[in-house]
Order: C-alpha cells, then structure tokens, then sequence
C-alpha cells in the first residue's frame, strides 16, 4: 500500500515544550550514548579516521506530507547521509539529528519520524546520539553522520578516478524519480508502481557496500543524490578525465517504461537526470566487488558521454 500523509492530531509542540519533545526522541530512538552535553563514543578500531557529513530537509524544498510520511522521512534523511559515509569507503556508526518546526506540529510527527530515524539506524549497528530540536517557521530535519574509515587505504575521495578504470554502481538508477513524477502526477498510482514510489519515500542502501568497495581496491566514489549525469561529472570534473556511460547497462527496466508510458514520461529523463537513489559510484582497475555492476569506463578527456555521445538529458538537482 502506497502512504502518505502526517499525524495532525494530538498534542503539539508548542503544548508540551522541549523537554518533552526531547524525551519523545529519545523513546522513539533509544541510545546508552544520548541523553548529556554530548555523546562520548566509545574508542575506534586502531589505525582508523573519524568521518562526517550533514544534510537537511527542509519542508516545501524537499518534501511534503502529501508524498511521505514521518517514519519513511525519518529513513530518507539517514539514508542520504550514511550513503555519503559509505561513499568515503566508512562504516557509519552514529548520527545527530537536529529539527525546527512550528509549535502547532504535533508531537506524534516528531516522535514517527524518530522511529524511522531508529530502525534505520539499526540496520547500519549505528545509532541515533543526541540533537537539538528548536521553534521555526517550518518543519527543518538536519542529520548528521559520523563514520568510522578503517586501515591504511586512501578514503574514496571525488578526485581519484583514472582513465582505464570502469564505472561501477551498487543500487537503482532512477527509481527514485519515477516514483517523485507518479507522486506529483496526482493521479491513482496503480499498486504495480509501489516499488518507484517507496523507492522514493523511503530509499534503502545495503549497509558495508563502500567498506567492500573499498577493500576490493576501488579509488573513487560517490552517490547519486542529484542525478546520474550531475554526479558522475562532478567526479570527472575533479578527477581530470571524461567517464562514458555504457547505455546498455543503464537501459531503462520493464517497471520504468511501464511507468513512463503511464505518465507519458522518457524512462531515461529518470536514468539520467533523476537524484535520491544514493546508488554509490565507484570506479576501480579491477571487476565490479560483490553487490556492484559495471555501468561504464574512465577515459582520457573530460565531461561525461552516453555510448560516446553527449547525453540529452540529465540536468539533476539544484538547490538554488
């Protein structure tokens, strides 16, 4: 079944204050490590780095009630940071969450939204340390990750693809958009669509796989969280090379163009152009590590090619 929709009854935040607010948080995602000035963690594995990366969501700019729900919200703004942590090659082992919002939200959105926070987390063995929650004119979620980058090797940093390598991607190219332009389209969605449409409220990342890349002797990586085209240049632009997509690889699947033909829609303005999947793209000299397929090759150049052609879609996302 297709959800969406916030709690719009109960008691508010302006009703209970804070200090409630952060209790309900707190037993929504219980942690041995949150509930002090700050969170202590306990000593990293030898010869480790710690890293971080943040990201918010802001209401009306990234999402609505009408598309998602708290606890489908609560593993979207996990997913996207702990996919930039798994990107650097790190294991994700926390996150700080920190939220603005009006006094009239209920408290049950805040509490749902923990609760996606918390499973979410479970799934990496990370949890949720601490926050701050705040009054503001509207809903504003901002996650932050802290990761764990083990042993000797280089992160995967933007700047380390070479010509030779291949491109490789672990998780779907484009689902997620299709299921943003079903939800958008405000029609019935037919229940054969739910997977682009969950693919969208509530993306999901294998826990490990950047670990695995890394191991296995990839250099670069990245997630698609603006778009294929977007992301992939961005890692060319900074490596120094041009990166040819394969269009064979990335050819739209059945439930794509049976949701394009739905909504009249070129499946490949999804494949191309389409963020939030946080698939992770790597590159690497040798075969695809397990969980990942080859989608194209590192060339000497520069900019990003479909089949050696300039694609024709592909803008990705903007925040301004």
């Amino acid at each position: 079944m297709i959800r969406t929709g916030f709690p719009t009854e109960g008691p508010t935040l302006g009703e209970v204050g804070e200090a409630e607010i952060i209790r309900a948080i707190v037993a929504a995602a219980p942690s041995s490590l949150n509930g002090d000035d700050a969170a202590v963690f306990r000593p990293s594995a030898p010869n480790s780095r710690v890293v971080a990366a943040t990201d918010m969501l802001v209401w009306g700019q990234h999402f609505l009630p009408s598309y998602t729900t708290p606890r489908q919200l609560g593993r979207k703004a996990v997913v996207q940071n702990f996919a930039d942590i798994e990107a650097m090659g790190a294991r994700p082992i926390a996150a700080l969450l920190g939220i603005s919002a009006p006094e009239s939200l209920p408290v049950a959105v805040v509490a749902q939204l923990a609760e996606g926070i918390f499973s979410t987390t479970e799934e990496y063995a990370a949890e949720l340390v601490g926050g701050d929650v705040t009054k503001g004119e509207q809903l504003v979620i901002s996650v932050t990750a802290i990761g764990s980058l083990g042993g000797n090797r280089a992160p995967l940093s933007l700047d380390r693809a070479r010509a030779g390598q291949s491109l490789v991607a672990h998780g779907r190219i484009g689902y997620s958009a299709a299921g943003l332009d079903l939800l958008r389209s405000g029609r019935k969605i037919p229940l054969e669509f739910a997977e682009l449409v969950d693919a969208h409220q509530a993306p999901r990342l294998t826990p490990g796989r950047g670990v695995v890349a890394r191991a296995a002797g990839a250099s670069a990586m990245t997630d698609n969280s603006d778009g294929l085209v977007a992301d992939v240049s961005t890692m060319a632009e900074r490596s120094g090379v041009q990166i040819d997509l394969d269009r064979e690889a990335l050819e739209p699947d059945d439930l794509q163009i049976a949701a394009g033909a739905f909504l009249g829609v070129d499946p490949w303005s999804w494949v191309l152009g389409g963020g939030e999947d946080h698939t992770l793209l790597g590159t690497i000299d040798a075969d695809a590590p397990a969980g990942f397929r080859r989608i194209g090759t590192v060339c000497k150049g520069s900019g990003v090619t479909l089949g050696g052609r300039k694609p024709q879609s592909g803008s990705g996302w903007e925040s301004f």
